[in-house]
């Protein structure tokens, strides 16, 4: 399995942690994390306050990432109309790291760390804690966070991104044979 398919590891009870190597600078990278319009392509869009205690919000638009594709009927709703999720920024040290809340009870870490002196690869490193009812989401966010992942690698790099529906439920389901039992 490449590198930057390698299914998440979980440390930690309630804890998930994914490495990718992306195609620098770290600037570059940083710029996807941060940006509303860039962030919008892979992820979630929205404004961010891009100090410790700003206030964020993600805006969801799956139809955006995957306009040609019909989701499940459980995310059918938010797949067309999309949906809000408020947030806090813990910790902004630009271009290095960047951690927000994420969800009822989680907050999520963005490492980037340089691989080589001209800065032609970064190494991201995301860490989700979740905590109380979150706990119970690990194999959707370990999923979620992978498919992310895999669109934003193929933006980075010029490609066709993958079907974010479809390897979201093959994922989902992956995860869910691998996640330590608690």
């Amino acid at each position: 399995m490449k590198t930057n398919d390698q299914y998440a590891q979980f440390p930690a009870p309630g804890e998930i942690r994914i490495m990718r190597t992306l195609p620098g600078p770290i600037e570059r990278i940083w710029t996807y994390l941060t940006d509303p319009e860039k962030r919008s392509r892979w992820f979630a869009g929205g404004p961010m306050e891009l100090k410790a205690g700003g206030k964020m919000e993600l805006l969801f638009q799956h139809k955006n990432i995957a306009p040609n594709e019909a989701p499940p009927p459980e995310h059918a709703e938010m797949h067309e109309h999309g949906w809000k999720m408020p947030g806090t920024v813990l910790r902004c040290e630009p271009p290095r790291v960047l951690s927000y809340t994420f969800d009822e009870d989680s907050d999520v870490t963005f490492e980037l760390i340089p691989q080589d002196k001209e800065s032609k690869s970064v190494l991201l490193i995301l860490t989700h804690r979740a905590r109380g009812e979150d706990v119970k989401s690990l194999t959707g966010y370990a999923s979620g966070w992978h498919s992310h992942f895999s669109i934003l690698i193929a933006q980075l790099e010029g490609t066709t991104p993958p079907p974010f529906w479809a390897t979201h439920a093959r994922l989902k389901a992956e995860y869910e044979k691998v996640l330590p039992k608690t």
